[in-house]
């Protein structure tokens, strides 16, 4: 028996009533019914009630192994004992002081221990502060007002970084920022040392070239192995401001993130997610002559204006204690190892239930990462030799087209669930019961999709 795209939904509709109910109300509150642009999903998001390492449980009572992770946030699993202990302990002294601490000092030290670009730190409230700030630092730092920056790489979401991440490829503005403020911006192919040998050469005007490390959203659309080392030369030889965007790596794939991993020092660096335990809160490291433009002596010795930088709620007592929490957790344990072994078996044994459903998709990714790239082109590939370097931005990107939502849905209905690039992150709690219930579950997934696409 055929069964169609929406027997799989009205799977999805009969098991969360729950979540339909507040998403309907959520309609009447919010644009979208929603608070972040990832959490759009078709014909609605779950609303999630509890979490507990990789586990997390609906309005509706329904148990999912978790791969969504916190957009990334909970290297250590949801609900670590150490974080929440911290975080209890805190509010009870306060949430906001209006003056230091010496928990934020604290906290700044064992970034400074970790992070091996880091000689001064600033935290920040979220990760596009963060790359706001650190873009800000460049520019003043350097005197030049250009920024480098390579396509569908993804920097949060204020004007400097809007274009050219799921849109605008051409580098105008998307809507609602100055065209003014997106012609300050050079949009490159990812990954093209040649093109941004050309950008450098052609212009005199480059403060800074920021990038995800390990490509595209945690690797997505990767970069060759040299390529990072050829930009690293480059920037060091034309005096520009080298930029990892961590926000992401940072504390995941190794204690001091990509920077430690590749053995490629970056002038700055900027963080979110981990580093502030799964709460509220970002950081922008670096060279102290580039953090030295905040200084207030060392500006007025230099008789030049000082950055501004103000926010209220950063190093707050509250995320300061579950990022120490977190941050000596990752120090003095195996939590990064870990994940990313897991997620290397994950992605192999999703790639022989593909191969056992002879379907042409692939799993792919590293470290802790995995995408599921759903061939909407019909490419002729085969889950075992796919090799995402073969394939640019263009392609890999369009997985989220194609059979991604129905995917995410199906594997909803198989309690799991994983983000809609289609993909997500794993943690260094996953166990070998999730990882056979994963499995399991996708195996069942793909039996729904082959049966509604009639394969």
């Amino acid at each position: 028996m055929k069964i169609s795209v929406e027997t799989i939904e009205e799977k999805y509709v009969l098991m969360t009533p729950g979540s339909q109910k507040l998403a309907a109300e959520a309609m009447q509150v919010f644009p979208s019914g929603i608070t972040h642009d990832s959490r759009f999903q078709r014909p609605y998001g779950l609303y999630i009630d509890r979490a507990k390492g990789t586990r997390k449980w609906d309005v509706d009572g329904n148990e999912y192994i978790d791969y969504f992770g916190g957009h990334g946030s909970h290297i250590l699993g949801h609900g670590n004992a150490a974080v929440v202990e911290a975080v209890q302990q805190a509010i009870l002294r306060g949430t906001q002081f209006g003056g230091n601490s010496a928990d934020e000092v604290e906290y700044g030290q064992l970034v400074l221990e970790l992070v091996p670009c880091a000689e001064r730190v600033r935290f920040t409230m979220s990760g596009t502060e963060s790359t706001h700030l650190a873009l800000r630092l460049a520019r003043a730092y350097t005197g030049r007002s250009k920024t480098i920056r390579f396509l569908a790489h993804f920097h949060g979401w204020h004007d400097a970084v809007a274009s050219g991440y799921s849109s605008h490829f051409d580098g105008s503005a998307v809507r609602g920022v100055p065209q003014a403020c997106a012609e300050d911006t050079i949009l490159l192919p990812p990954g093209d040392i040649d093109a941004v040998e050309q950008a450098l050469s052609e212009s005199g005007d480059v403060a800074a070239i920021i990038l995800e490390p390990t490509g595209t959203h945690f690797g997505m659309v990767p970069f060759e192995p040299d390529f990072l080392s050829k930009l690293r030369q480059l920037t060091e030889e034309k005096g520009v401001v080298l930029i990892f965007d961590e926000v992401i790596t940072g504390f995941r794939i190794a204690p001091g993130g990509a920077q430690e991993a590749l053995n490629i020092l970056p002038d700055m660096s900027t963080h979110a997610k981990i580093i502030a335990g799964g709460l509220p809160g970002g950081a922008v490291c670096g060279k102290k002559e580039i953090m030295d433009t905040l200084d207030f002596q060392v500006m007025e010795e230099k008789g030049e204006e000082k950055v501004q930088h103000n926010g209220t709620f950063n190093a707050n007592l509250v995320s300061a204690r579950a990022g120490i929490a977190i941050l000596k957790q990752i120090r003095d344990t195996d939590a990064c190892q870990r994940a990313n072994s897991y997620g290397a078996k994950l992605r192999a044994a999703m790639n022989e239930v593909l191969v056992a459903h002879k379907m042409p998709w692939a799993v792919y990714g590293s470290y802790s990462g995995f995408f599921v790239f759903t061939n909407p082109t019909g490419l002729n590939i085969s889950p075992l030799d796919f090799d995402p370097l073969d394939y640019d931005y263009t392609v890999l990107k369009t997985s989220r087209l194609g059979y991604a939502q129905q995917l995410v849905l199906a594997l909803i209905t198989q309690g799991v669930h994983i983000a809609g690039f289609p993909g997500g992150w794993v943690s260094s709690v996953h166990s070998d019961a999730d990882m056979r219930d994963t499995i399991a579950g996708f195996d069942r997934a793909l039996g729904l999709l082959k049966h509604q696409q009639d394969w």
